[in-house]
């Protein structure tokens, strides 16, 4: 029986955490059941509806727009964010931006996340026909993604409210990160995922300790994962219901400090437009809420406009039809970026897009691997299929018109190519064993006489 194995793994986990770190030993004195006094609720996105901090984050969302259009909380704090109430030894990761989440930073779990480079891409924004492109690359965060943003905060969350074990489910980043910021905090952590998810992820996740559970059925990842949250008080981080309305609420706050990067590392000016990769939304809508609250304390003078680089068009469907519900559509194809290949988006990704005048762009596997290279060759930036998602989309609204040439945009390059190694090299990597070096000056003759050249 399903519980009875779940029962058998929670035995396990007791057994395996014997003599460890307990969330108890950890425990932040003084602090709420969400892990810090800051938070005075939560509010549904769609309808407003106030929910008090003690609800439970069961993936279902906001109870009264379930039916019409399943959507989000949000927490609500206790004052507003305050963008000059950065201390001036504030710690060198995300938590420098304390004051904007819902934990308090000396509850903090870190692994040093956040604070990663805007790099100006000179040459491949020449080659789309941008004068201004830069890219922030989320690749340098502790597990090679950005997703750690995520996690730091949700698992800080966590062990405040005296979690044994986080849970997720994941076809890779998302596991490998919350894995690893577990490991950090003392806690076990599983991760549900299914058949053709990226070996050198789910190395990665099994690396960091967690107890990796593949599933042929998908939506069984779900199944477990809810029924290990209402027996055994797992604290998962990731949807586990249908429809989705996107992952734990707080957890989500962490991306809010991308925008607060990105305008700090842009001299305190907002980007025309920001793109990146979807899937349910998590990313666009904390990204989305960020650059909200920096302009409503007048710490930026105009929002930009979001581009979700999506798969399959539920968005773009979505904005057509005006309707406040992403219907599912038919997966057409398989695609390449496996982290974004989800068939139906959320309302808070649809919102964000809505309320900054935003697009989604489909982004089909033609295109994907070239892309992918250029920017590697051309900037030095190695990042995951899905990364190079938003350089297709903006390109391709560039194509359109809709991007002027001269507007300043912002890609957000969420993981590492080393992620999905398996799935963008077609071809083993050129193996050829020279036997002389007079052999490999005629190889290289052959490959491109440019080496070559004689200096002047």
């Amino acid at each position: 029986m399903p519980g009875q194995q779940l029962g058998k793994l929670v035995a396990d986990v007791s057994q395996a955490t014997e003599g460890r770190p307990t969330p108890e030993s950890h425990q932040p004195k003084g602090r709420s059941a969400q892990g810090a006094s800051i938070i005075a609720g939560f509010t549904c996105i769609r309808c407003g509806a106030s929910l008090p901090a003690t609800v439970e984050i069961d993936s279902k969302g906001c109870p009264a727009c379930h039916e019409t259009a399943p959507a989000n909380l949000r927490p609500v704090y206790v004052r507003p964010a305050d963008p000059g109430s950065i201390a001036a030894n504030a710690p060198r990761s995300l938590w420098r931006y304390a004051h904007a989440l819902p934990c308090a930073v000396e509850d903090s779990v870190s692994l040093g996340e956040g604070q990663t480079p805007l790099i100006e891409a000179t040459r491949l924004g020449k080659m789309l026909g941008f004068a201004n492109l830069a890219i922030k690359d989320e690749s340098r965060n502790p597990t090679w993604s950005h997703k750690d943003r995520f996690s730091t905060v949700a698992v800080s969350v966590a062990r405040a409210q005296g979690a044994r074990v986080v849970a997720t489910a994941s076809s890779g980043n998302a596991g490998a990160s919350l894995a690893a910021y577990a490991a950090c905090a003392g806690l076990q952590c599983v991760v549900t995922t299914f058949a053709g998810s990226a070996g050198a992820m789910l190395a990665q996740i099994r690396k960091y300790g967690a107890t990796v559970l593949p599933l042929v059925n998908k939506m069984d990842r779900w199944t477990m994962l809810a029924e290990a949250a209402s027996r055994y008080g797992w604290f998962v981080t990731s949807p586990y219901r249908a429809p989705v309305v996107g992952s734990h609420a707080l957890g989500i706050e962490g991306y809010k400090t991308i925008a607060y990067e990105i305008v700090e590392q842009s001299g305190g000016v907002a980007p025309d437009w920001c793109a990146l990769p979807v899937c349910y939304g998590d990313a666009l809508s904390g990204l989305w809420a960020g650059f909200q609250e920096l302009f409503a304390q007048r710490a930026i003078t105009r929002l930009p406009k979001m581009v979700a680089a999506e798969v399959h068009g539920s968005l773009a469907q979505a904005l057509v039809t005006g309707s406040d519900r992403v219907d599912e559509l038919n997966m057409a194809f398989e695609s390449l970026a496996v982290s974004i290949g989800a068939p139906r988006s959320t309302y808070q990704a649809l919102k964000a897009l809505r309320e900054s005048s935003g697009r989604a762009v489909p982004v089909h596997n033609d295109g994907l691997v070239a892309m992918q290279e250029r920017l590697a060759r051309s900037e030095g930036i190695f990042a995951e299929l899905a990364s190079v998602t938003p350089l297709l989309a903006v390109a391709k609204l560039r194509e359109e018109g809709v991007i002027a040439s001269e507007e300043r945009v912002v890609a957000v390059a969420t993981a590492s190519g080393l992620k999905d190694l398996d799935r963008s090299v077609a071809h083993p990597a050129e193996n050829t064993i020279f036997r002389s070096t007079d052999e490999a000056w005629e190889w290289l003759g052959r490959k491109d006489a440019r080496l070559m050249m004689q200096l002047a």
